[in-house]
Formats: structure tokens, C-alpha cells, sequence
């Protein structure tokens, strides 16, 4: 690969880096999970607590081992991949997927990319 050639995939990766930034400065999602951050950093301090502290109070050890081990009884062996959504900014198109093998997502990695068609991930869900 020639310099130049990874000058310009370089340049545009960052430039869909700089859109997905954009985009998730403007989610709703993540300006109430802000707030809430700073909310609870701000009890923190307030009651002089450290991130430990708060787990361990939400967390006591003794139930640490039991949903362990009741999570891993009831699952029949493999679990259940999570929910990937795709939108083509060239169509609008939106693919919802569990796997890797989804028609439509393959047609457009074939196509477009797999690094291209991956920075079009809109949200993973579980």
C-alpha cells in the first residue's frame, strides 16, 4: 500500500470517526447517561464515597458468587449474540443482525467494505 493510499483511508476513517462523534453528541441516550454521571460523581463527593465504595454498597460480596453461578445453570451452552444495527448513509437502508451473515450486510461489505460497512454500525444492543 503505497503512502499515499493510507494518507487518504486514513483521512477518511477519521472523517467517519469525527461523524459518529457527532452523532452521539447529539443522542439523547448518552446526554442522560452524562448528567447521571455527573450527578452520582457529585453525591460522591459529597458523602466523600469512591466507586468501590458505591459498588460495594450496591454489590454486597455475598451475592457476588449466586448470580454467577444461577446464569451459568441456566443457559443451555452459548449465549445469545447481541443485536448489531446498521444504517447505509447512502440509502437510509437499516440492517438489524445477531450474526455476521445477514444478506443485505454481506452485499454491502462485498460492495463497499468491511471497514466501511463496520463505521456504519449505528448501535449494538444485547
Amino acid at each position: 500500500m503505497s503512502l499515499l493510499s493510507e494518507f487518504m483511508q486514513k483521512e477518511q476513517q477519521l472523517k467517519q470517526l469525527q461523524a459518529e462523534m457527532e452523532r452521539l453528541q447529539n443522542d439523547d441516550r448518552l446526554k442522560a447517561e452524562l448528567e447521571f454521571k455527573d450527578k452520582l460523581e457529585a453525591l460522591m463527593r459529597e458523602f466523600n464515597k469512591s466507586s468501590t465504595d458505591v459498588i460495594g454498597l450496591l454489590e454486597p460480596q455475598g451475592s457476588k458468587s449466586a448470580p454467577a453461578k444461577a446464569a451459568a445453570s441456566s443457559s443451555t451452552g452459548r449465549r445469545k449474540r447481541k443485536l448489531k444495527i446498521y444504517k447505509n448513509p447512502k440509502t437510509g437502508e437499516v440492517v438489524e443482525t445477531r450474526g455476521g451473515n445477514q444478506k443485505t450486510l454481506k452485499a454491502w461489505k462485498d460492495e463497499f467494505g468491511s471497514d466501511t460497512v463496520e463505521g456504519w454500525l449505528v448501535r449494538v444492543e444485547s
